[in-house]
């Protein structure tokens, strides 16, 4: 018996969920100004990564998995906001990878998914400084919520469980080449990459 049949399973399952019905549009928009509060709470705790962003202001960069995309402004203040509806994007970054399942298997095993980039490049360049430097810190976040005590020791659990569970995907399904994008200008302002596995 195969072990990727649960996975694949799983797969599947969702490929009919996605080809289904779409959620309605307050229920993607909902979704999609949480995202951006989280963004900008993790923004918010590095300066630089602020002031990197508060260079490209009113630059508009577009996200795209599947069907799924949100298009994001960015902010004088070095945050981001939900672009308006139809505006022209200076960046599109576009996730190749369409499985969610290996979408998944990568992020554990700390891989990042292979993009396809268009567009800016500067604002490239600083969204992939971004996603090399700026981390969240769940552990100083519980913190403030339940104390250093507490929060130290449900990090640490979380740390284990997450790597136990890295350690499973590894020996359970194999591994995948190493995914990731740097973006390359080609020409005068304009970046494009199609990274793949």
């Amino acid at each position: 018996m195969s072990t990727q049949f649960p996975f694949s399973l799983l797969d599947g399952l969702f490929e009919r969920i996605v080809a289904g019905s779409q959620p309605p549009a307050w229920l993607v928009h909902e979704l999609q100004h949480r995202v951006v509060l989280f963004l900008n709470h993790v923004l918010m705790q590095e300066r630089e990564a602020m002031d990197r962003l508060a260079r490209q202001r009113d630059r508009i960069a577009l996200v795209q998995w599947r069907v799924f995309t949100m298009a994001l402004r960015v902010t004088p203040a070095g945050l981001f906001d939900l672009a308006p509806e139809g505006a022209a994007p200076d960046l599109r970054l576009e996730v190749s990878e369409t499985s969610p399942l290996s979408l998944a298997q990568g992020a554990l095993r700390g891989d990042r998914p292979a993009i396809r980039i268009e567009g800016d490049v500067q604002l490239a360049a600083d969204i992939n400084w971004l996603v090399d430097h700026v981390r969240w810190d769940a552990e100083e976040d519980l913190a403030r919520v339940i104390g250093d005590a507490p929060a130290r020791v449900l990090a640490g659990v979380a740390a284990r469980l997450a790597d136990a569970l890295r350690r499973f995907v590894g020996g359970r399904l194999g591994s995948m080449g190493g995914l990731g994008c740097e973006p390359h200008a080609q020409g005068q302002g304009n970046a494009t990459d199609r990274s793949s596995s």
